[in-house]
């Protein structure tokens, strides 16, 4: 039986909602529903336009993502901007979900960290600790609900924000969804694409260089198993929220399912929950964002992605971006992409990992602008529609 707290936090998520009267520009609303694909062709941030879209593979759709404008504090003095974020869940949409609903919170309210005059708000501090509290939090929620749904330990979700302010850009990323930015090139006349995050997967040679320092007495800390480096031979990522059993001992044993246990006790969490943040500042040639989970990077270079966006229209460019990255998954095995769409979650999963993509167009003039006054918004993303997202 699940707590009315849980349900709470699966109702308010799965929810897409805006606020404020200009919220809806681009004539969508909240978005739409196609099938297994949820989507908002338009709308307008108080740093330029967006696009934004989400396929789901697995039987529940495991990503959660958001786009809030406006205010970055509580704070009436405090800084404005754009705020989003791509949760990337596994082993349940639970840890997701709740990131969805209480991370951009965490930053708004944060205590002990404060904003910086230099940037004109916005800290790395700030985005650490909404992390680690979103991450405590989350934590205090399996030991809630330990005994009547004791699975929720092994319950995880990568995490990946961007924040536009103060003529800023604030990257904090734990797990391996990416963000991509697409920058003008006036000497050779293209947008190139320029990656602003790396991931923490241990297929990646430096977290597995990282994770044997952390860990010196562990031999089995990475193991490669049926090709695949993985932490503890469980799990490819080395960064993410939540994951409880690969954190904290006592949810090291029965009633957590066997496969999930690890055969010695650890004294320090295996994984971490704080992200690698970037700062950097912001100029005209930066043309666009690309947040996406890992799901649309399997199929699409980077550079793959910025031309397509660069090219096409921007209404619907994640739908675009999307629909691409699908195509080139059926073509890999050797079936139209007419065919894969006929395909249920569940079994799509052998096809491709659910999909999230937000695209942000960012306006120069808005970004340099000492005072901005854009749209109210809140987007939660994607879906609610009965029989295909489910909560």
């Amino acid at each position: 039986m699940v707590s009315n707290t849980l349900m709470r936090i699966v109702a308010n998520c799965w929810k897409p909602s805006n606020e404020g009267d200009n919220s809806s520009r681009g004539g969508d609303d909240n978005g739409r529903a196609d099938g297994l694909l949820w989507y908002k062709d338009s709308g307008q941030h108080v740093n330029g336009e967006f696009s934004m879209a989400v396929i789901q593979a697995n039987n529940l759709l495991e990503d959660c993502s958001q786009i809030e404008s406006g205010p970055m504090s509580l704070l009436e003095s405090g800084p404005q901007g754009t705020f989003v974020g791509i949760y990337d869940g596994h082993g349940g949409p639970e840890a997701a979900r709740f990131v969805n609903q209480h991370l951009f919170e965490n930053i708004k309210t944060i205590h002990g960290a404060e904003f910086t005059s230099e940037t004109q708000g916005m800290s790395a501090d700030v985005i650490n600790k909404a992390f680690l509290a979103t991450e405590e939090a989350f934590l205090s929620l399996v030991q809630q609900q330990w005994e009547i749904k004791p699975q929720i330990a092994s319950v995880g979700s990568c995490c990946l924000v961007g924040i536009v302010c103060g003529g800023h850009l604030y990257i904090a990323n734990a797990g391996d969804s990416r963000v991509v930015l697409g920058r003008s090139d006036k000497s050779e006349k293209e947008v190139k694409a320029v990656q602003l995050s790396y991931e923490h997967n241990a297929s990646v040679e430096s977290v597995r260089e990282e994770l044997h320092s952390l860990h010196p007495n562990d031999p089995q800390i990475v193991v490669l198993k049926h090709q695949v480096w993985r932490v503890k031979g469980l799990i490819q990522i080395s960064r993410s929220i939540g994951d409880a059993y690969l954190k904290r001992a006592e949810f090291n044993r029965a009633p957590l399912l066997a496969k999930f246990r690890l055969p010695e006790p650890f004294d320090k969490p295996i994984l971490k929950a704080e992200p690698t943040i970037s700062v950097q500042k912001l100029y005209p040639e930066d043309q666009f964002l690309i947040f996406a989970s890992d799901g649309l990077w399997e199929h699409l270079s980077n550079q793959e992605a910025v031309d397509i966006v660069n090219n096409y229209p921007r209404n619907g460019i994640a739908r675009k971006l999307l629909k691409a990255a699908l195509r080139e998954a059926a073509k890999k095995r050797e079936m139209r992409y007419s065919d894969l769409k006929k395909i249920d979650r569940g079994v799509r999963r052998h096809f491709h990992d659910d999909i999230t993509i937000i695209i942000l167009f960012l306006d120069s003039q808005l970004i340099s602008s000492s005072i901005s006054q854009g749209p109210l918004l809140s987007i939660r993303g994607g879906g609610g529609t009965p029989g295909n997202f489910n909560t």
